[in-house]
């Protein structure tokens, strides 16, 4: 098949076959089209990112804390004094007299002289220990988880009247 260009020249077909070498290479066209996907998805994920990180700092923002509580002499506040220690006959009324009024579940009630002197024949250190510790159906301190130790065994004294 003869071309005519528009110049007159005269060219054949066969003078413009491409040949493998004229020809792109597969394999730069591939590398090529990679690297081109591999730009787009990694401006997409920095886009992707930026939006992620304003929309993190707008949440923190909204979820932060309206206000402080501070309490004490570390925030320029008074500082609390520590409360003087109850007397036994305080803690007998705030924690004891539920059961030791009225002897519940065989518990000496307050003043009973007899039933008090069996339990201390084992010694006053022994019947605060069953206080601290429980004992049958007494709980851990009675129930009085505030109450300090001295507080417990001034309890313990005012009830069995020593």
């Amino acid at each position: 098949m003869i071309i005519q260009s528009p110049t007159k020249y005269r060219y054949n077909a066969s003078d413009f076959k491409i040949t493998s070498r004229d020809s792109l290479d597969e394999d730069t066209f591939v590398k090529q089209l990679k690297a081109l996907i591999l730009a787009a998805a990694t401006l997409l994920m920095a886009q992707a990112y930026a939006e992620t990180d304003a929309n993190a700092a707008k949440i923190h923002e909204r979820i932060k804390p309206v206000g402080e509580v501070c309490v004490g002499a570390e925030c320029g506040g008074a500082a609390v004094a520590p409360a003087e220690p109850r007397t036994g006959e305080e803690v007998y009324n705030i924690a004891c007299t539920a059961c030791h009024s009225i002897g519940v579940l065989g518990a000496p009630k307050k003043g009973d002289q007899a039933a008090w002197d069996t339990r201390l024949e084992k010694g006053l250190d022994a019947v605060w220990k069953n206080a601290l510790n429980g004992i049958n159906a007494m709980p851990p301190r009675g129930n009085c988880a505030n109450c300090s130790d001295d507080e417990i065994l001034g309890a313990i004294k005012f009830m069995s009247g020593r």
